[in-house]
């Protein structure tokens, strides 16, 4: 397993272990994972987002630490936040982390995955611009997601 994959491990796992919300120095952590601090902020800024389901504070300085919370949000919370997360464009790898966390959160189905990804893909916006394509991406996303909250 890679060292990045570690410390996400560690960090979802101390996470549950306090109840959802982590307080902890960066360079604690690195020293008890045997990296350098900027490893830390990599796997931090990469897996624990805001699309993921998490909220991230900082302090610097001498005493300063990293607060880690999973957020747990109400359906239309969530999907509000989703749609405010999407901007004006967006590219088909972040669409697919978007998808996938709604249905870790049982807000859809697999199948319904599968079937809201499906026109988003590249093979399906091959007639649009190139340019183009990551703005109709992000307005078939939020459409789906304004249909999801009234449902």
């Amino acid at each position: 397993m890679i060292l990045s994959e570690q410390i996400a491990r560690l960090i979802e796992d101390m996470l549950t272990e306090q109840g959802g919300t982590l307080e902890i120095g960066r360079n604690e952590l690195a020293s008890k994972m045997g990296c350098v601090p900027s490893q830390i902020n990599y796997v931090i800024t990469s897996r624990f987002t805001p699309q993921k389901g998490y909220i991230v504070e900082t302090r610097r300085g001498g005493g300063g630490y990293m607060r880690i919370s999973r957020v747990q949000f109400d359906k239309n919370s969530y999907l509000m936040q989703f749609y405010n997360a999407v901007g004006d464009s967006i590219d088909y790898e972040s669409s697919k982390v978007f998808i996938r966390h709604l249905t870790k959160n049982n807000i859809i189905t697999p199948r319904e995955e599968q079937l809201i990804l499906a026109p988003l893909s590249e093979s399906a916006l091959t007639d649009v611009r190139r340019e183009d394509r990551d703005k109709m991406r992000a307005v078939m996303l939020k459409a789906v997601v304004l249909k999801l909250a009234t449902m």
